[in-house]
């Protein structure tokens, strides 16, 4: 086979054509680039440039079933599903790699979760809830408990793929009970986004948190309740953001909603006011709104039921009026005090 990889300092990786047959012990290889060009590339007799897959294979959506599974046969063949066949999902035998389109797809909604209800995972094609299913019937069928570990650099789309696995969930394990356990379930999710997610420079909806959730079934496989830990919180953002970062979302959100009725006793105003919130540089996250999260963040605390939520919103509010007058009381010449406010 005469086509191989070899790397590149743009592309990271280039295609290119074996010209002139390599003998063993040959310093130089001749080859041809993609685009015409003839080149005499240096290489090691021990480590020779990886083989090309043949163009019938590229494009699996399985990368196990490649020829030659290499960094940049996994680099293209995701490059090419991507690019070119507009799929985000590929599998790795029982791994699922998912692309970031960073936007709204319209592959979630109830029928794609029907569709792939009761089906094996290499019956369609590789998604996120063909994994909750394997997972869900693996459950039911051994009774054995089962895990998904969501993995992946900043801004891969982590929170995002745990929170679609969990709506797969509490829809094929919906109970004809009036509890709306599964509702629940689901509703932990604005709230732990709220208060732990803030714009990084990679990730407008960034966790700064580890998260483990953990769902609970009975004898009939519907969800009865669930339980979520959470690890190593960013403490430091709320009193620290780089530039063109932002605070803990739940802080904008809170002053987005200053002028209405149920949050004027908390007296704030603009996020451009106060020095926590304004000290990345830009409070504003393009096409998200602020005010119309917050609305969403109250509805799910009044379906959790878990106190007064404007109580708990006044003491996060508390954290950056506290500031904003240790801020002025510097300016004027006078100190306030500074008090350790993240415990």
């Amino acid at each position: 086979y005469n086509r191989v990889w070899i790397p590149d300092a743009e592309e990271v990786w280039k295609s290119a054509e074996i010209a002139k047959d390599y003998k063993v012990g040959d310093k130089v290889l001749h080859i041809i680039l993609e685009d015409g060009s003839e080149q005499d590339y240096s290489v090691d007799p021990e480590t020779l440039p990886p083989l090309r897959n043949p163009d019938i294979l590229v494009g699996e959506n399985d990368l196990t079933a490649l020829s030659y599974l290499h960094e940049p046969a996994v680099l293209h063949n995701l490059k090419i599903r991507f690019a070119e066949s507009k799929l985000i999902y590929t599998y790795s035998g029982i791994i699922l790699v998912a692309m970031n389109p960073y936007k709204e797809l319209p592959i979630y909604g109830n029928a794609i979760i029907h569709a792939y209800s009761g089906q094996n995972m290499g019956d369609m094609d590789p998604h996120i809830f063909a994994v909750a299913e394997e997972a869900y019937k693996q459950m039911a069928r051994n009774n054995k408990n089962q895990s998904i570990i969501v993995s992946g650099e900043s801004g891969a789309g982590k929170t995002v793929s745990a929170r679609y696995a969990m709506r797969y969930f509490a829809t094929v394990s919906k109970s004809s009970s009036n509890a709306h356990v599964e509702d629940k379930v689901l509703a932990s999710n604005p709230i732990t986004e709220a208060v732990g997610n803030a714009k990084t420079t990679r990730n407008d909806n960034s966790s700064r948190f580890g998260k483990y959730t953990e769902i609970s079934f009975d004898k009939r496989n519907q969800i009865i309740g669930a339980n979520m830990r959470t690890y190593l919180l960013e403490k430091s953002r709320v009193v620290f953001q780089s530039e063109n970062e932002r605070n803990y979302h739940i802080f904008y959100q809170l002053c987005a909603s200053a002028l209405q009725p149920e949050f004027k006793r908390l007296k704030l105003v603009s996020a451009e006011e106060f020095n926590y919130t304004r000290m990345g540089g830009n409070i504003i996250i393009e096409g998200v709104n602020d005010r119309a999260a917050m609305v969403e963040t109250q509805k799910t605390f009044a379906l959790l039921g878990n106190g007064e939520p404007l109580d708990v919103l006044e003491q996060m509010s508390h954290m950056i009026i506290m500031d904003h007058h240790d801020y002025l009381g510097q300016q004027y010449g006078g100190w306030l005090g500074r008090r350790n406010r993240l415990e």
